[in-house]
């Protein structure tokens, strides 16, 4: 039982190549296509008393490719698609790449504010993501990290300085439930 004053792990997501197929600039939901056993491994996490929280750049904002209300569409999506798991927060990094900010991944703003919002334990946590800034931004945080292959995953394992290499999300949530401390 968890007790209201007391932080909680969490397990913090990338989005596009980890949770759902990678789709360049995705601002369509029509494009959302959640990997196989994402919806299982979100739950089994979660029911382990992980918070799960999305942390995402979203550069095709700031290029201008897409707006605000189309990554919310995209969004809502993903959220339908997952279920019966569900997501306890979304943050997202709009900011063009050539302008990094202390939110933009590699930089974890984004993690530490989440960190604030929901009382996370950063040294209970997990960062699973498919790109080397996923990782990078994971260990600038504090917490330990999982880099899947699906995504750019495949291509970037050998030196993302991973904690853990996991084949996808289900792998990944088994190294979670294994290597995690009792929370539930």
């Amino acid at each position: 039982m968890i007790v209201p004053n007391e932080s909680v792990p969490a397990v913090f997501l990338d989005r596009d190549g980890t949770l759902m197929e990678e789709v360049n600039y995705c601002s369509d939901p029509k494009q959302v296509k959640v990997f196989p056993g994402v919806p299982g491994a979100l739950e089994r996490m979660k029911a382990r008393g992980y918070k799960l929280i999305v942390i995402s750049n979203q550069a095709g904002i700031g290029r201008g490719y897409f707006t605000e209300e189309q990554y919310r569409a995209v969004e809502a999506e993903l959220a339908r698609a997952i279920l019966p798991a569900t997501l306890d927060a979304t943050y997202f990094c709009p900011d063009h790449p050539d302008r990094p900010t202390n939110r933009r991944k590699p930089a974890p703003g984004m993690v530490l504010e989440a960190q604030r919002d929901h009382r996370i334990d950063l040294a209970r946590s997990f960062f699973i993501g498919d790109k080397a800034i996923d990782i990078e931004c994971g260990r600038n945080a504090g917490v330990r990290t999982i880099l899947v292959k699906t995504g750019y995953g495949a291509n970037e394992h050998a030196q993302s300085g991973a904690n853990w290499i996991a084949e996808d999300l289900r792998e990944a949530a088994a190294i979670v439930l294994r290597e995690s401390d009792p929370v539930a």
